[in-house]
């Protein structure tokens, strides 16, 4: 079974930066993409960002728009970990974050917009405030 764990996450003021982390275990970050969903309180969850399998002949990622220029998605293969590096962060950004991926369809499968609709395993999520 997979399991992520997230951790990173915290109070932070605008403008300022975290860094997420993800370890992954029983899971191959060459086979498979992983990403990052939020929930804000009262909202839907939303894709934040993905990386695609490093087995494919790309490096494709997928940001949404929001974050676009601001976060970057990595990957560290051999520590089976994956970051979300998030700066100049906004009260908007405010969310429980979780890792995620997608077992069943996501062999192989590039990151794109539609990628998290089917995200099928994550973790437990950390809470990220931005708060003055």
């Amino acid at each position: 079974q997979v399991q992520f764990v997230e951790s990173g996450g915290g109070l932070v003021q605008p403008g300022g930066s975290l860094r997420l982390s993800c370890a992954a275990s029983r899971f191959s970050l060459d086979n498979y993409g992983i990403g990052w969903f939020r929930q804000a309180p009262g909202k839907e969850r939303e894709g934040v960002s993905c990386i695609s399998p490093s087995d494919r002949n790309d490096a494709s990622t997928y940001y949404t728009d929001s974050v676009k220029g601001r976060f970057t998605i990595s990957k560290d293969r051999p520590k089976n970990t994956v970051y979300l590096q998030m700066n100049n962060l906004k009260p908007e950004d405010t969310a429980v974050y979780y890792c995620a991926t997608d077992i069943k369809e996501g062999f192989l499968r590039g990151c794109d917009s539609k990628w998290f609709d089917g995200v099928d395993n994550w973790g437990k999520g950390s809470l990220v405030t931005v708060s003055a």
